[in-house]
């Protein structure tokens, strides 16, 4: 009997399911000793073939993802690990793609990307594959919304010190930390084109390992502005991000309370409300206030994290 052929999502449906986060670390390929490590400290590793391993290291580096991959020691999980590959003009892209082909990989990171043929030449070597391009080139930025809407492409991530040496700076941030301004618009022109196409964003790397404020900052202001997660380069950074992601008890009880009375407006059961279409009434009254469905999602969004954090 032929196997049934279950048709591709696309990259909207796929995007909702993308739930790897909050906390996602990068590991060198290089570094096979870190990889249980990194697996056990955080939600998700990205394990790097690309700006952490050296020329001389790449083959290796491939061969280690590879072992890793196929559960030998030291074994990661293909569901929660990610892979950046190398970029087509280092020349190593064609035996990246060679080596991951015989693994259950589930997510590809792709550095400097800038064009949808990219995107399909990658799917059509690894499909089934969830691709997620990395904006840090200023063509890429001009091209994120035609990646973003490629139906392999699960979420869009973005890189800093790329992107202002393509701009012709020299750095990307002011001297107190934060963002110089075309950064700043940048990350925010990824995050608001990732939700017009209807997938996640990923929020970059703090570089800074001895400014946890810096880090706590960032991380903050991720979990609010809407970033499904966050970049670690670093185990000891992912308490910090977890910490932003994870909700006040002030606010569980709000969201709990909130959806308890969606839930009796539209005659749900307990518990339906968590997921249901905001949409199903209209405006009702709530603790004196008025609420609509924007308000519904904000608290159902509210108890996802709550219940990831459980999980953690």
């Amino acid at each position: 009997m032929s196997e049934s052929v279950i048709p591709r999502p696309s990259g909207a449906q796929q995007g909702r399911r993308f739930s790897l986060g909050p906390a996602l670390l990068f590991c060198p390929g290089s570094r096979p000793d870190r990889f249980s490590k990194a697996a056990e400290r955080s939600d998700a590793v990205i394990v790097d073939l690309e700006d952490a391993v050296v020329p001389g290291e790449k083959e290796q580096a491939r061969q280690n993802v590879v072992q890793a991959l196929n559960w030998e020691e030291p074994g990661l999980d293909p569901a929660t690990t990610l892979v950046r590959v190398n970029t087509a003009s280092s020349g190593e892209l064609d035996a990246d793609l060679d080596a991951l082909a015989g693994t259950e990989l589930g997510h590809l990171v792709v550095p400097k990307c800038e064009s949808v043929e990219e995107l399909d030449a990658l799917a059509e070597r690894l499909p089934g594959v969830g691709i997620i391009p990395q904006i840090e080139t200023p063509r890429g930025v001009l091209e994120a919304e035609r990646l973003a809407h490629h139906e392999a492409v699960v979420a869009l991530f973005w890189g800093t010190e790329d992107l202002i040496a393509g701009l012709g700076g020299v750095t990307a941030r002011r001297p107190n930390g934060t963002p110089r301004g075309v950064i700043g618009h940048i990350r925010h022109t990824v995050l608001l084109t990732a939700a017009a196409c209807g997938i996640p964003a990923i929020d970059t790397i703090c570089g800074a390992l001895a400014d946890s404020q810096r880090l706590a900052v960032e991380s903050e202001d991720a979990a609010a502005e809407g970033f499904i997660a966050k970049a670690c380069v670093h185990p000891n950074q992912v308490a910090t991000v977890r910490r932003a992601y994870t909700p006040e008890d002030a606010d569980v009880e709000w969201a709990k309370a909130l959806i308890a009375a969606f839930e009796q407006e539209a005659g749900l059961a307990m518990d339906e409300g968590r997921h249901a279409e905001p949409t199903v009434v209209g405006a009702f009254s709530f603790r004196d206030e008025m609420i609509d469905a924007p308000v519904v999602l904000q608290a159902q969004r509210v108890l996802s994290r709550y219940d990831a954090t459980r999980q953690r």
